[in-house]
This record gives C-alpha cells, sequence and structure tokens, in this order.
C-alpha cells in the first residue's frame, strides 16, 4: 500500500501548478509526439538523424537552465563552463582509459559528477556570499570565460593529462564513443552517432524531463518558485534561501555536463569555444524566448529555435546571430514569459476577454 501511494504522488506531480500540460488530452498528445520522434529515423538518412542527436543534446543544458533562472530566479550566464568541464573530462578519462567494458558510461557518470561538485563549490561562494541579480549573471560569465581562455592556451606538448592533449585552441579530439554493457556479450553496445545514439538520448531526454516535472511540482519546486516571486517573503517565512537555490544551481549545472559529455561523445571532440561568448549567450536566447518558467515550453522553444539558427548558420551566417538577438529584443518587449507561453495562454486571454465584453 505504501509503495502504491508514493508512485500515485509522483503521478500527480505530474501535473502540479508549477509545469503547463494537464490532463488526459495532453498527454495523449506527448504520446503522440514520442512516437513521432522515434520513427522519425525510419523516415530520414543516418546524416540528418544524427544532426538531430546534435539538437537533443543541447536540451539538456536548457532545461537546467530553466531549473535555475525559470523557477530559482537567479540567472546563470556561466553554464557552459560546467558543459565544458565534463566534455574535456570525459575526453580525459576515455583517452587515458579506452571504452572496454563500458567503461566511457562510468566516464560520464563520473564527468558529470565532477561538473556538479565545481558547481557546488562556485555556486556556495555565490549564494552564500549574497551575491544576486545581475552581479551573479556577471559572475558566471567571468569564471566562462577565463575558464575559455586558459583552455584555448593549452597548445604546447606540456599541456596534459596522461595520454590526453588539451591542445589548446585546437581542442581535444579522437575520443571513443559512448558505451554501454550488454549483457551476454563481451564486447560493448556502442551508442554511434546515429540510431543508437539517437534513441539513447531521446529516452533520456524524457525520463529527464519527467523527473524535473516531478521536482518542480515537489515542495522544494513550490519554493524555489516563491524565491523568484518574493525572496524576502520566502526568507521570512523561515526557508532558507541559499541552500535552494544552491540545490538548483548544481542540479541545473549537472545537466550542463550531461550536455557536454553528449556533445563530446556526439562529435568525438570537444574545443575552448563552446564555452565561449557566443556559446554561453545562446542558452540565454532559448530559454527565453520558449518561456523559462515552465519545462514543457523551454524543451520545444529550444529544439525549435537550434533548428532555426543551424539552417541560418548555414544559408546565412552572417545574420544568424543577428537573428537571435532581434528575437530575444521582441520576446522581452512583447512577450517577456516567451513565446511559447504567450502562445500556449492565448486562447485562455481570448477567452476571457469575449467572457467580459460579450459585445
Amino acid at each position: 500500500m505504501g509503495r502504491r501511494s508514493f508512485f500515485l504522488r509522483l503521478a500527480s506531480r505530474l501535473e502540479g501548478p508549477q509545469t503547463l500540460g494537464r490532463g488526459w488530452r495532453f498527454w495523449v498528445g506527448a504520446a503522440v509526439v514520442l512516437a513521432l520522434a522515434s520513427a522519425y529515423p525510419l523516415v530520414t538518412d543516418s546524416y540528418t538523424v544524427g544532426n538531430t542527436v546534435y539538437f537533443f543534446n543541447w536540451v539538456f543544458m536548457a532545461l537546467g537552465l530553466c531549473v535555475i533562472w525559470g523557477y530559482g530566479g537567479a540567472l546563470s550566464f556561466g553554464q557552459t563552463a560546467f558543459f565544458g568541464i565534463a566534455g574535456y573530462a570525459y575526453g580525459v578519462i576515455t583517452l587515458n582509459w579506452g571504452a572496454d567494458y563500458g567503461l566511457t558510461l562510468w566516464a560520464t557518470l563520473a564527468a558529470v559528477a565532477l561538473s556538479a561538485i565545481v558547481a557546488a563549490v562556485l555556486g556556495y561562494f555565490l549564494f552564500f556570499g549574497r551575491i544576486s541579480g545581475v552581479f551573479l549573471g556577471i559572475v558566471t560569465l567571468a569564471v566562462t570565460l577565463v575558464l575559455e581562455r586558459f583552455m584555448a592556451q593549452t597548445a604546447g606538448p606540456e599541456w596534459h593529462i596522461g595520454a590526453a592533449r588539451l591542445n589548446g585552441f585546437n581542442g581535444m579530439n579522437g575520443m571513443p564513443n559512448l558505451t554501454i554493457p550488454w549483457p551476454g556479450d563481451n564486447d560493448p553496445l556502442v551508442l554511434a552517432p546515429d540510431l543508437p545514439l539517437y534513441y539513447f538520448v531521446l529516452a533520456l531526454l524524457v525520463i529527464i524531463y519527467l523527473a524535473l516535472r516531478i521536482l518542480v511540482n515537489s515542495s522544494f519546486g513550490n519554493v524555489l518558485v516563491a524565491i523568484r516571486e518574493n525572496c524576502e517573503r520566502a526568507t521570512m517565512l523561515g526557508y532558507d534561501v541559499r541552500k535552494y537555490q544552491l540545490a538548483a544551481f548544481v542540479i541545473g549545472s549537472s545537466l550542463a555536463g550531461l550536455s557536454g559529455v553528449l556533445y563530446t561523445t556526439w562529435g568525438q571532440y570537444i574545443t575552448p569555444s563552446s564555452m565561449g561568448i557566443t556559446a554561453a549567450a545562446l542558452p540565454i536566447v532559448w530559454v527565453a524566448v520558449g518561456g523559462r518558467s515552465d519545462l514543457t515550453a523551454t524543451l520545444l522553444g529550444t529544439i525549435l529555435l537550434i533548428g532555426g539558427f543551424q539552417a541560418l548558420t548555414v544559408y546565412g551566417s552572417q545574420y544568424a546571430l543577428v537573428v537571435m538577438g532581434l528575437l530575444l529584443v521582441v520576446t522581452v518587449l512583447l512577450a517577456p514569459e516567451g513565446l511559447i507561453l504567450a502562445l500556449a495562454y492565448l486562447p485562455q486571454r481570448v477567452f476571457r476577454r469575449g467572457a467580459r465584453d460579450p459585445a
């Protein structure tokens, strides 16, 4: 009975007040989207499938920033720092110890754990040092740029960790694909950047999305939203704001680290430019334009914007960043809650306006 009530409580939190989407219509629609995503590789070529995996890889970082900024109210401009830390850590571990017996899976866990530890140390000094608002964004951006500049100058042969050379601006390359131990077989399952990695990342994305829905609809998520809305009132109610924001920062940074590992195993390389100013700014645009206060809006907005940004880069590279910047400005001026959220709330607003004015 206790186990059943536990799972019922978890299921109820999937439709809590902090997330959009409730009722059977939403979940049937989500199941249809998932079925279409699962069938998509069967009707397209391997290059497009691999390109879609690239889109999915970045969504984890966007969801993490949504937790930190959208729910916790703390703008972090340095998520790509944890992306790079985990990516380089994965490269160092796998280049030194290889990929036999599914070692890359343990390397992934170790790399994500390292990004979480760095986030916990940095976040402790930030939040317990009472740094907030725009200053939090400035400090996290500074950390990212310092790390990017440091890694860019590690080009000499003396810059290596065991057999793994850092290679400066050119970055590390030659890392093995992600592998998973397979029962009854001495050889692990290699997740190549097309079909195997696609289904693995898609399943991981669904699991993390559902887990985050449960998290933000729990008491922890309710307190985060209370802190976002009125930090002083949450403090007066007896909540230690610093601990909640630090926990959100570690969770979001761990997801950024997961993005870094998946990106590294997808392309088998990682460069300092992945932590540069442009890379650091793009997640802010994705989350803000999609809708930072909701996980579903962030997920959909990020995938759409990454696809659009890549198309602009291919067919008009000189205008891609300009268009993204203009899109952010339009969002801030016309739909501060985000374009996806604005479209989701539009029928409700029209209905209310019609009810107030029958004429």
